[in-house]
């Protein structure tokens, strides 16, 4: 019979670089915490451009979109088209009806000061940051942001 010993020494250079490690980590993550490193802080700035859309299905698959406060049909997006639009208004429809929100509240689009541009419902706090989904996408709820409107 042979006996098994569990006293297997352990290197100490690699302990000690391992405890280093971890104790490393652990102060850079507390500094970062503390600097507000890869957090967002809100803005207080105004949208330089605001408008309220109300948007409404067609029997044909079409979209129409309404200047809410004008009262004014602004553009119609007809079907096979604008498939971002599209899916940026279901995910937003999707929390309503989540969060059990009836009625046709319209959304609000808004520019701002550095560029950005973002869809937000304020029926249910959401917002979507359009210049994350690229230039193109952003374009096309640029195009309803000044669509039908005199701009200064």
């Amino acid at each position: 019979m042979r006996s098994h010993s569990h006293d297997m020494p352990v290197p100490r250079g690699p302990l000690i670089g391992a405890g280093l490690l971890i104790l490393t980590v652990l102060v850079a993550t507390g500094l970062g915490r503390m600097a507000g490193a890869g957090t967002t802080a809100p803005r207080n700035e105004t949208p330089t451009l605001t408008r309220s859309l109300g948007f409404e299905d067609r029997a044909d698959g079409a979209i129409l979109v309404r200047d809410a406060e004008a009262g004014r049909d602004i553009a119609v997006l007809e079907p096979g088209t604008n498939g971002f639009v599209r899916g940026a208004l279901r995910a937003l429809v999707r929390d309503r009806r989540r969060e059990e929100i009836a009625g046709r509240a319209p959304f609000r689009l808004a520019a701002w000061p550095d560029g950005r541009l973002t869809l937000e419902d304020p029926a249910t706090g959401a917002s979507i940051g359009l210049e994350a989904f690229g230039p193109t996408n952003m374009e096309a709820f640029a195009r309803l942001l000044t669509a039908g409107r005199a701009l200064p």
